[in-house]
């Protein structure tokens, strides 16, 4: 471009070029902008994918907003730009539940075309791509660098957190616990172990051995033969093969399910936490009994094993008592026993554990020689080293106030280099005396101290392959070099948590290159020097000896220390240097491996979809299945696949089923595939996916039938034919039609498929549960009308005058509500209710003379029950309007509530139990005849009265009083037969209906007064009823239809009766009890409710007035004997307060309270049921009720105090029942009791609770009381409130000092007391009385006491320990279990 100087000597361009130019950059920018436009109105989709190939990025996302038209193959190249991969190395899979599809990097198809949703949030997982994580792209070539790094972000790759497990802690993740950035697995070149839940201990000390070249390679030249063991049960072999694919495999991690089977576990040990070092020991233990007879017998021996003397050396003659022990490992207290202080290095810790102690006063020791007990001094020295040197520092310790496991986080400092001779001989103190009196049997005595060793092998004297200084005497002794005791670190294994639970992760250096790794499960990375020092503990906050028992930290746990030797320092075996037998077994890894590629290749190919057949024969109910087929199989042979899937060989033939895409949830089926046979399933489908947003269903024809074809766009419409005249609804028929079609034209399709009349066709649609609408507008489309994939329509045709009524108010209106409201129940009655025979025959359409021959003389036709039931009714009628004439409460019988419960009055208790019975309309009552064959329930004159009680009555309440009596005998509603035909029956709605083939009908009976008001229900509907617990709305008369049912799996024969009811789920309880009546055999005041769950548990329907509306179909009820709650009574359960025992609350009896009683009346009525089922006979003065919170005493009730007036009473009430010892000396609420305690310092000991009544708040009062019962001069006399649940317990060695003792109040019902209610528990003391002085013995012992006498009573437990279970590797495959165990 020709550029021309300026008058400030600057280059411009020529005014030609400039405009030339700028016309450029102008059509430029337009042509930029149309592109911009075009994507703006094509949709974007966006992609929020997670790498998960590294811990760091597991929790970063990257977001990408792309144009719906992007292939996938951009897809991959930009995720691969973005994230700073090479593409290519990695997978892109569908992040939902399930298995994970990869998708196909190299595929053309569209993003909307793979599945992917415009306008919403799609998630993608980036994952490795056949086990090796992707490569790092570097800015020049792309590809990965060599060094594996780039200039992201740096990722924390330290102790990293478990992925998805339990019981790992979070302080290891700190970020204080920083290393280095993470190097991936081909930088490392080490691979990890999978963490199968809380492995992570194993995975520790796996990878140690792993990295400890010495047992590694003993373990690759040992041989198996698998002639003489199964390869599953070897732990040698499985520890073999997993150090192969440790040595050789390319995966980032392997797991080590293979390696715990051969220990005999099951999935439940991967679950429990354990101990690395007791780990170590149990399996250096399996492996020695394993590898008996063999080269490696003493492997362990060789490698891990030490010797050291335990000698006793009197102070007056210089005898010596000594024998000698093997160790492999050395136990190292962090902090002694009682000190304050914490050792602050590992050689701080050895000293002392080598350093003697004197043995004098109480302790001395006998010596042989002197013949008498002489001061001695006792101690350890270090005979042998062995090769590798394992140290445990025991950071696990003991609280004995809390009586909990702690640790120990002080920090304790290791050096990379320990020099272990100042450790061998530090007693030098012997006298020409000593003798040196070897113990023959000691060897095998156990450790040499009980308190700090750990030895679980015996020795044998002439095995040498240590450093041994071990001789007969000291002047023979001879001391090797110093150099030859230096040790040089190469594994730190850490545990991060605390004493209730924590994870493992190990540091190793390894000897080939020097460099040290973090092991951590899955993640192997680089770390420092610096990483190391990090572990050596020390924790912020307290270090006093009894610290949190949940204070958790990160620090070193054991130590592996390996002997300095050239000339035995081995390196790792070369994949060259391998024996024969190792290389073949190398090679059927890899074959395995690559078969395992191979299977997870065809995985990632499979389409896996949820498939469902309407099978012809087997129940003729919906099946489900899963197919799972290859995206290259044709939809032929999907079908033939899904065809033996569903087993339907020899059912129907193959040609005569398809499959066809398929809405579960709405049952729908969105299309068919015709023309398609040859088409993959993969292009059908839409490709691999982790889940699918339809399903598949195998659909079958009869080889007369053609298949429907079903189009994209049609909607599925179920139809009901109903029928007017036989009140009844058809089941449904399929069809589909199109959402633009008009009512017209969906009236001529329904006429096609149900040949009804198109002409006085009515449908109705229901849109939702209960909300139906008529469909009446003859150009107005499905659409307009509120139809979707899966609808539901009634229909109704016929010439009936009900086509004229308003649609709300016709029959067809009527049916459909009740048909929406009906429910199905299954009802399981007792065996045989008291004093009847009644019966009901098990089988439907059964023969009468099936029916039991006991009940065979009072078996009559259902004709005949009806006409003996409405013959007595109508006698019961009239005797009830005589009555309601000359009864001084008269109350229209016309206004009876329907649902609402009254029993007879005593006069007529016999007439109205006899004449319960269930109304049938004609037709129904046709039907139920032919379909019993005449075969009904026995005669019901022979009605339970009311003043009789079944056994389980008694035993729920055995109270005779009169005030009971008066319950029992409260009247109840008498029933009356409806005729179907006499005119319609009303709705709870308030519409008249003719579709009900069952109802009841209550006279309104006016029985004796009761003695007291009963009470509203606790149910939240109590407003809508009056006081006498009838309805304040329209009576309503509810569908009821009962038949005898028989049970499939036969339960039923063994004379459980069971009835299948439909009712309207509107009914309240109350009256839905009273249908019950005459299958139960006695009134509903006489039989409880039990609803059954899934789980079978049962529980009891109480509240009357409460409909079934949480009830569904198929729901279980079970019926049981004995007298039912009414309105305004309670259960109650009744417990005894001990006040001086070991357990204060005791359970009694369950009762019944009501409205309106006074406490003395229930007293009266808990006291023959107190004797009767627990044996206390008690005098009615005698003992109180009061209030019960929880475990605490409340309120202390007076005998005037009536329910509901004077005490709030609620459902499933509690309270406490207390014994006196004589009167009662409450008599006025303006009392106050409180119980009391006297703590006695001297005696370190807590008297027996007092109660103490008060006449009003004051402290005066209190003390003055106090002093009276104890003779503490008032003066002296301190109190103080007691602490949390009664009773309140507290340590004697914490009560001194802990309370707030004396405070500075004139009344109790302030600041800090707050005593305002009986029961509260005060404790006083004399302040003139000292402590007891208690030696240390004596106070451990007390502490020791203190603590297990309060965790029994669980008081002041912090935390509940998890249950450990013991650490065994079984050499026999797996635990024997006890034949004589269930």
């Amino acid at each position: 471009m020709e550029m021309v100087p300026s008058e400030e000597n600057q280059l411009v361009l020529k005014e030609g070029m400039f405009w030339s130019c700028r016309q450029s950059i102008f059509d430029e920018m337009k042509k930029r902008f149309s592109q911009v436009e075009n994507a703006a109105e094509e949709p974007r989709v966006l992609c929020i994918v997670q790498d998960t190939t590294n811990a760091k990025t597991v929790n970063e996302r990257l977001t990408l907003n792309l144009p719906a038209s992007t292939t996938l193959s951009k897809l991959f190249e930009d995720v691969a730009h973005k994230a700073g991969y090479v593409n290519g190395t990695f997978d892109l899979a569908w992040r939902k539940t399930g298995d994970m599809g990869p998708l196909d990097p190299s595929s053309e198809m569209s993003l909307t075309e793979s599945g992917f949703e415009p306008g919403k949030r799609n998630f993608l997982q980036l994952t490795d791509k056949d086990g090796e994580q992707p490569q790092i792209a570097s800015d020049e070539s792309g590809t990965a660098g060599s060094s594996g790094l780039d200039d992201r972000q740096e990722r924390f790759i330290g102790p990293l957190p478990r992925d998805c497990t339990v019981g790992c802690s979070s302080d290891y993740s700190s970020p204080s616990y920083s290393y280095s950035s993470i190097l991936n697995k081909s930088d490392t070149g080490y691979v990890g172990l999978v963490n199968q839940a809380m492995t992570c201990y194993l995975n520790s000390l796996l990878q140690t051995l792993f990295m400890t070249p010495e047992f590694r390679n003993a373990l690759y030249n040992w041989e198996f033969e698998e002639s003489e063991e199964d390869p599953v049960t070897s732990i040698p072999y499985q520890l073999q093969r997993l150090f192969l694919l440790l040595q050789t495999s390319k995966k980032r991690a392997i797991e080590t399910t293979d390696v715990t089977r051969s220990f005999g576990w099951d999935s439940s040990e991967a679950w429990q936490q354990h101990d690395v070092q007791e780990l170590c020991r149990v399996m250096f233990d399996a492996l020695e009994q394993k590898w008996k007879q063999t080269e490696q017998a003493d492997l362990i021996n060789q490698l891990y094993q030490g010797k050291l003397k335990d000698y006793v050396r009197c102070l007056e003659c210089g005898y010596e008592s000594w024998r000698i022990d093997t160790y492999l490992d050395i136990p190292l207290v962090i902090r002694p026993f009682g000190a304050s202080q914490a050792y602050g290095s590992v050689e701080e810790a050895l000293q002392a554990f080598v350093q003697p102690e004197t043995l004098d006063g109480a302790n001395q020791y006998f010596c042989e020689r002197c013949k008498k007990k002489c001061d001695a001094r006792k101690g350890l020295r270090f005979l042998h080293f062995p090769y590798l040197l394992t140290l445990q520092l025991k950071r696990f310790d003991f609280d004995y106030t809390t009586m909990h496991r702690i640790k120990l986080n002080d920090r304790m400092s290791f050096p990379e280099e320990l020099d272990m001779g100042p450790f061998m001989d530090v007693e030098d103190e012997k006298s020409p005396q000593t003798e040196s009196c070897t113990d023959s049997g000691a060897e095998n005595e156990g450790s040499c101290h009980s308190d700090q060793m750990s030895n679980d092998f015996s020795a044998d004297d002439g095995v040498d392959e240590g450093i041994c200084l071990d001789s007969a005497s000291s002047t023979e002794r001879v001391l090797k070099p110093k150099s030859s005791l230096t040790f040089e670190l190469f594994s730190v294994m850490v545990h991060s948590g605390s004493a209730a639970g924590g994870h493992y992760y190990a540091c190793i250096k390894s000897f080939s290159d020097g460099q040290w790794y973090s092991f951590n499960d899955q993640h192997v990375s680089k770390i420092t020097q610096e990483d190391i020092r990090k572990t050596y503990g020390g924790s912020s906050g307290s270090r006093g000896y009894y610290s949190s028992a949940f204070a958790s930290s990160t620090n070193a746990y054991m130590l592996i220390y390996r002997l300095k030797d050239p000339s035995r320092n081995a390196k790792y075996l070369d994949c060259d240097d391998f024996p024969e037998h190792i290389k073949h077994l190398v090679q059927r890894e890899k074959e395995s491996e690559e078969q395992e590629k191979r299977q997870r290749e065809i995985e990632r190919n499979t389409c896996k979809i949820k498939l469902f057949c309407m099978h012809p024969v087997k129940m003729m109910a919906m099946m489900e299945n899963k197919l799972e087929v290859h995206k290259d199989k044709t939809l032929r042979e999907a079908t033939e696949m899904a065809y033996k899937l569903m087993e339907l060989d020899g059912v129907v033939p193959l040609d005569c089923c398809r499959l066809v895409k398929y809405d579960e949830f709405h049952e729908y089926l969105e299309r068919s595939y015709e023309g398609e046979d040859d088409t993959p399933m993969g292009l059908l489908l839409g490709g691999v996916k982790s889940s699918y947003m339809f399903d598949l269903l195998l659909e079958t024809r009869r080889p007369e039938q053609v298949f429907q074809p079903y189009k994209p766009g049609e909607v599925m419409v179920k139809v009901h034919v109903v029928d007017l005249k036989t009140d009844t609804v058809a089941p449904p028929v399929s069809i589909r039609a199109y959402l633009n079609q008009s009512i017209t034209e969906f009236k001529q399709l329904i006429a096609q498929a149900t040949e009804l009349s198109a002409e006085t066709m009515r449908v109705v649609l229901e849109r939702c549960y209960n909300d139906l609408r008529l469909l009446y507008v003859p150009n107005k489309t499905l659409k307009a009308e509120g139809f979707f994939r899966s609808n539901k329509v009634f229909v109704e045709s016929s010439e009936s005058p009900d086509h004229q009524v308003t649609f709300t108010d016709s029959l067809l209106w009527k049916l459909l509500d009740r048909h929406g409201n009906t429910i199905r129940l299954f009802v399981s009655l007792p065996v045989q209710s008291p004093g009847t025979n009644r019966t009901i025959c098990q089988k439907v359409g059964g023969d009468p003379e099936e029916c039991s021959e006991g009940s065979k003389g009072n078996r009559n036709s259902v004709e005949t029950i009806l006409e003996e039931s409405t013959e007595k009714l109508k006698n019961l009628s009239l005797q009830q309007q005589q009555g309601s004439c000359t009864s001084d409460s008269q109350k229209s019988s016309d206004t009876s509530d329907f649902e609402h419960i009254e029993s007879p009055s005593p006069s007529q208790e016999l007439d109205s139990s006899v004449s319960a019975v269930v109304a049938v309309d004609n037709r129904e009552l046709e039907n139920r005849i032919r379909a019993a064959g005449g075969g009904t329930y026995s005669d019901p004159e022979t009605q339970f009265p009311g003043e009789e009680r079944s056994d389980s009555e008694v035993n729920n309440d055995r109270s005779t009083s009169s005030v009971d009596s008066d319950i029992l005998s409260s009247s109840h509603s008498s029933d009356t037969l409806c005729n179907a035909d006499s005119g319609p029956i009303q709705l709870a709605n308030g519409l008249d209906s003719h579709s009900i083939t069952s109802s009841r009908r209550s006279k309104a009976n006016e029985g004796k007064k009761e003695t007291w008001d009963t009470a509203e229900e606790d149910s939240g509907t109590d407003s809508e009823y009056d006081e006498n617990g009838k309805s304040k709305a329209e009576s309503y008369y509810l569908y009821f239809r009962a038949e005898p049912y028989a049970q499939e799996d036969g339960s039923g024969e063994g004379g459980q009766k069971c009835v299948l009811v439909h009712v309207d789920k509107r009914i309240t309880l109350s009256a839905f009890k009273q249908n019950l009546e005459p299958f139960v055999g006695v009134t509903s005041t006489q039989f409880k409710v039990f609803r059954v769950y899934a789980n079978n548990q049962e529980f009891e329907s109480v509240r009357l007035n409460e409909t079934l509306s949480s009830f569904s179909d198929d729901n279980k009820i079970t019926i049981r004997l004995g007298r039912a709650l009414k309105k305004g009574e309670y259960r109650v359960k009744v417990y005894q307060l001990l006040v001086n025992d070991a357990e204060p609350c005791k359970f009694l009896v369950d009762t019944v309270f009501a409205k309106g009683m006074t406490v003395k009346q229930s007293k009266e009525e808990l006291m023959p049921q107190l004797k009767d089922q627990c044996k206390l006979d008690l005098n009615i003065d005698k003992f109180r009720l009061r209030k019960k919170t929880w475990k605490n005493p409340g309120t202390v009730f007076l005998d005037y105090h009536v329910y509901e007036e004077d005490i709030n009473i609620s459902s499933n009430w509690e309270v406490f029942l207390e014994v006196l010892d004589g009167p009662e000396k409450m008599k006025s609420m303006s009392q106050l009791a409180v119980l009391t305690r006297r703590w006695n310092p001297a005696q370190m000991k807590l008297e027996p609770f007092q109660e103490v009544v008060l006449e009003s708040s004051s402290v005066e009062e209190l003390k003055e009381k106090l002093s009276e019962i104890s003779g503490v001069p008032l003066e002296n006399l301190e109190f103080a409130k007691g602490r949390g649940t009664f009773p309140c317990d507290i340590s004697v060695l914490e009560i001194h000092q802990d309370l707030d003792w004396n405070p500075k109040v004139s009344t109790l019902n302030v600041w800090p007391l707050y005593i305002c209610d009986d029961g509260a528990v005060v404790f006083y003391r004399d302040s003139t009385e000292e402590p007891m002085e208690q030696s240390e013995d004596e106070r451990n012992e007390l502490m020791k006491r203190e603590s297990s006498r309060l965790l029994k009573t669980g008081h002041r437990v912090s935390y509940s320990p998890r249950k450990e279970k013991a650490l065994k590797i079984y050499l026999d495959g797996g635990p024997v279990k006890d034949p004589g165990q269930d």
